[in-house]
């Protein structure tokens, strides 16, 4: 089986890559106001030519900035779609936990103040210098999933309603009395979104999608309910929306998405396996690739996988994990494979790590050398399973 020319590719990773310490020094002096605006560009820009090398030397196919340029995977991306602004007057805590106890992570809450739109292309300037820094890798641009802006907004004070179908609540000054507005509102920004990205090259795409795999977690369903949405049913919409975002895509630009259940300085928000969303999802998500973290009991079995249509969509199975720097057995990885493959066929494989190294600026709790030798045990894997 020879390796795959279109994305993803069999040694494929999620995005987001640790920050190396001279670039936390010079974004923590920027916040302080002793480093100006191209001061800070031009760390980032060494930064991400070194981590772009470094994806090129270990084998990878593909190539991103490691998200240098955000504080967080996702916020970077919401704050900047017209109609979003985040409230100076509440914060929504997200419960995270590990083998060692539990943290927080706090961030202020999204307001909708007018109807959601695009009026500058969205990280842009920051994939057109990621695209002149490659050579032989395929550049990667991740966003975060239409879904996400929803689900953020869950539980927070906003000035539109979050809650689905007629239900939706319509706060006085809010943009939206109808739900199917705020909805087609969200899928037409990230319609031109992705049009405009398109121009300025992008061919590999990825929308990370943490609420996809949160609601399999009845714990929070559960939170969701008592807010008086639709729990059970919305993934439903979830995927609905993505896929009328994706509407016009190009044939050429190859899409993923990434589902994981949080990953914040190597906690996790939520557990359970794919089973709630499998049917939908995996049927009719119109993406060609799915990141499925599957580093640990916490994400099920490859059951769900059944629902994946035979053909070209791929499943790049996480079976590597970026919360230890525990460097995986390689005979195991391929026994895993093997065991996936008796639900989906191999060369609708993939492998990667389960989720990104440094989802936000602080990053898991490994070390810079650890996280190579994991993306090089990730391609030397995929060599030997699939050539």
């Amino acid at each position: 089986m020879s390796a795959r020319k279109l994305a993803p590719f069999r040694a494929d990773h999620v995005g987001s890559l640790l920050r190396p310490p001279a670039l936390l020094t010079a974004r923590a002096a920027h916040a302080e106001g002793r480093v100006g605006d191209d001061e800070l560009r031009a760390a980032e820009d060494d930064a991400i030519r070194d981590a772009v090398a470094m994806q090129e030397s270990v084998g990878l196919q593909s190539a991103t900035d490691g998200e240098f340029r955000r504080s967080s995977w996702h916020m970077d991306f919401l704050y900047q779609l017209d109609g979003v602004s985040s409230s100076k007057d509440s914060s929504v805590e997200v419960a995270f936990r590990n083998a060692s106890g539990n943290l927080t992570f706090a961030s202020m809450s999204l307001v909708i103040d007018r109807r959601i739109g695009l009026s500058t292309t969205i990280f842009g300037d920051a994939f057109t210098t990621l695209a002149s820094m490659t050579t032989s890798a395929v550049p990667k641009l991740t966003i975060p999933s239409p879904s996400m802006l929803h689900y953020r907004l869950g539980g927070a004070p906003v000035h539109v309603g979050t809650r689905s179908g007629a239900e939706l609540d319509h706060a006085e000054g809010s943009p939206y009395s109808d739900p199917d507005q705020f909805w087609a509102d969200l899928a037409a920004a990230y319609r031109d979104e992705i049009a405009r990205l398109y121009a300025l090259g992008v061919r590999y795409l990825q929308l990370d999608d943490t609420s996809l795999a949160y609601l399999n977690d009845p714990a929070q369903r559960e939170s969701m309910a008592a807010r008086g949405e639709d729990a059970e049913g919305m993934h439903e919409r979830y995927v609905d929306t993505i896929n009328l975002a994706l509407r016009d895509r190009p044939e050429d630009l190859r899409v993923t998405t990434h589902m994981c259940r949080g990953n914040y300085r190597s906690s996790w928000a939520a557990e359970g396996g794919y089973d709630h969303v499998a049917e939908k999802v995996f049927g009719d998500l119109a993406v060609d690739g799915f990141f499925c973290e599957y580093d640990d009991a916490r994400s099920g079995d490859f059951s769900p996988l059944r629902y994946v249509p035979r053909g070209d969509q791929q499943v790049v199975l996480g079976l590597v994990t970026t919360k230890s720097g525990q460097l995986e057995d390689p005979d195991t990885l391929k026994r895993r494979i093997e065991e996936a493959s008796k639900v989906v066929p191999l060369e609708q494989l993939c492998l990667s790590p389960q989720c990104g190294f440094s989802s936000t600026v602080e990053g898991n709790e490994l070390s810079y050398e650890q996280e190579v030798a994991k993306l090089e045990l990730i391609v030397s894997v995929a060599r030997d399973v699939w050539g």
